[in-house]
């Protein structure tokens, strides 16, 4: 029987972020959820963000569209490589309507954490909050299969987080475009999530 030809080009990219078939194209998509609003300027941006005085007007559409805006087009290619990136760790570790609940659980608790912990903060944009959910959930997982690198993973987790309530932005962010506490909460909010769901078992 002769070999599969090795993927290469696009096709062979999507691959290697464990985006293969239907699975590439929803990391397009998901790349262009967060890119896209950054087309509608600031008009879009007041709109979607989470705004403490708009929750009190109760539009509550804010505790979820505030992450998939951002302060600028800088913050939100940031934010969509980092989203790459966890795809690329972790794809394959949840099925897709969990991913949605882990993404789900992730934002609305750093939009709560924000309303109920930190009321000190009027208004906040950007996906990092919930990506911490999934960098959280993603590592339960790979500890619940006993791979080593979810050791690692949790090390940098907890020393991240760790560092950024003591310290604040990490070296390599951007001090400007973070809000160190919505990775705490979103952390927290990603691995309850995980708690509650099952992880793929099999190794990648």
């Amino acid at each position: 029987m002769n070999a599969a030809p090795p993927v290469t080009g696009f096709a062979g990219i999507l691959k290697s972020l464990n985006g293969d078939g239907q699975y590439g194209v929803t990391l397009l998509v998901l790349v262009a959820l967060l890119l896209l609003p950054e087309l509608g300027g600031e008009t879009v941006r007041l709109t979607l963000r989470y705004d403490r005085a708009g929750l009190e007007s109760f539009q509550i559409y804010r505790l979820l569209s505030a992450h998939i805006v951002h302060l600028d087009l800088e913050h939100a290619v940031l934010n969509a490589l980092g989203l790459v990136l966890m795809w690329a760790l972790f794809a394959r570790d949840f099925s897709p309507g969990r991913w949605l609940l882990i993404w789900l659980a992730a934002s609305l608790t750093v939009s709560a954490g924000l309303w109920w912990l930190s009321p000190q903060i009027d208004w906040y944009v950007g996906a990092s909050g919930a990506l911490h959910g999934v960098l959280a959930a993603g590592t339960l997982a790979h500890l619940r299969r006993r791979d080593l690198d979810g050791w690692i993973l949790a090390a940098f987790l907890v020393a991240k987080l760790s560092y950024e309530q003591w310290q604040g932005a990490m070296p390599f962010e951007a001090s400007g475009l973070t809000l160190s506490i919505a990775h705490l909460y979103g952390a927290l909010g990603g691995l309850a999530a995980a708690l509650l769901v099952r992880s793929r078992r099999e190794p990648l």
